[in-house]
């Protein structure tokens, strides 16, 4: 369950709440997104079941990553097997989660 991003999709809250259907977390989700991303996000918002599945996917993933939306387009499996990877689309993600890079950087094979 590697997102486009290298991002383990497993570890999601949204991902998490989805596939156990757990409603108190969507809640304690939904509130710590709406503080970080002064978005006005709510419980009934917080349902994933990652960003590579035909499942449903949380408003952000679904319309507006740039990563996944690039990475639909060229048809890769991850940023690591594009021939522009690493890309600015990634600095920001690539920052906050450093294990996103690690993980990138283990399937492209540096």
């Amino acid at each position: 369950m590697i997102g486009y991003c290298g991002l383990d999709c497993e570890g999601c809250g949204a991902f998490i709440a989805t596939r156990n259907n757990d409603d108190a977390l969507r809640v304690k989700v939904a509130e710590e997104w709406a503080r970080l991303y002064n978005a006005p996000i709510k419980p009934e918002h917080i349902n994933c079941t990652g960003c590579k599945s035909a499942g449903v996917k949380t408003f952000y993933c679904e319309q507006l990553c740039e990563i996944r939306k690039c990475a639909v387009k060229k048809s890769v499996d991850t940023c690591a097997a594009c021939s522009d990877y690493p890309c600015p689309k990634l600095d920001e993600v690539l920052r906050m989660a450093p294990q996103a890079k690690a993980t990138l950087d283990g399937l492209r094979g540096k």
